[in-house]
């Protein structure tokens, strides 16, 4: 048997997987001796948005992006906003999108609402690796600027291969502790070096922290997240998001007081911190 499993090397999981095993994000699958990627071109959502609402405000501000979802992620956060669609499969499809469609779609969008471009967000974009390979390029070739809303759960090598072709990331920093990221079903160490290589590579790349009480509240942890992010560029947005109960996590609402706290103490290492859904 175990000469027929194939790793995928796309994130810090790096899954095993037999001859037809589904990969812990649901996306990718071993077929045929290689592996598949299941959503390819799967589109769960397409509207379009403010670019506020990625959230990015230091990037065309004003402006409104062409948004697209699939489906699937590489973590399992328990309180997600987007559970309807990432911790589920195809099933969730609502139709195919080639990559050249999409541009045609993205340009359509240029000429009625003034969009800059699409935004590849909802669930978790990475995952869908080579879809994006396959269309940034178009995309940019056509003018539009190509935006990403991820979770920074990526290889190394895949993500350099990638960024020549991104414009603009919002990068969730969901916790900042290796136990915590652990707890979430992901990596610390990548996502910090996600932020890290996107801005080296010239990427506008604005941060997220969702605040959530008893998880991630604490002034301590606060201050080592925006002293870390000040040390790569102290002119990195970062967006402190409120937390409502969702999915399988039922604490109450963060107070409206934690996160003032909170972006007063980040205020002191960074320039601009915002904060979201209050």
């Amino acid at each position: 048997m175990s000469k027929n499993m194939l790793s995928c090397e796309l994130c810090p999981h790096q899954c095993r997987l037999a001859p037809g095993q589904t990969g812990f994000c649901g996306t990718k699958q071993n077929i045929n001796g290689k592996i598949t990627s299941l959503s390819y071109g799967q589109v769960t959502s397409l509207a379009v948005d403010p670019i506020e609402k990625k959230p990015l405000y230091h990037f065309y501000p004003g402006s409104t992006i062409l948004s697209l979802g699939s489906f699937g992620c590489n973590m399992k956060c328990p309180f997600c906003q987007n559970h309807s669609i990432s911790q589920r499969g195809i099933e969730m499809s609502q139709g195919y999108i080639a990559p050249a469609e999409l541009v045609e779609i993205a340009q359509k969008a240029t000429r009625e609402t003034a969009s800059i471009g699409v935004a590849f967000t909802y669930n978790e974009p990475l995952l869908n690796y080579e879809y994006l390979l396959d269309t940034a390029l178009l995309l940019q070739s056509a003018g539009q600027k190509v935006v990403l809303v991820s979770n920074g759960q990526i290889a190394a090598g895949p993500l350099q291969k990638l960024l020549p072709y991104i414009d603009a990331m919002n990068i969730d920093l969901k916790v900042f502790s290796d136990e915590g990221y652990k707890w979430m079903g992901g990596d610390f160490a990548t996502a910090k070096h996600t932020i890290e290589a996107a801005v080296a590579a010239g990427v506008h790349v604005e941060v997220t922290t969702l605040v959530i009480p008893k998880v991630n509240d604490g002034a301590e942890m606060m201050e080592a997240e925006a002293q870390w992010l000040a040390g790569i560029n102290p002119l990195i947005p970062l967006h402190l998001s409120r937390y409502f109960p969702n999915y399988k996590w039922q604490e109450p609402a963060t107070p409206i007081i934690t996160l003032q706290t909170l972006k007063d103490i980040a205020k002191m290492y960074l320039d601009y911190v915002y904060l979201g859904n209050v």
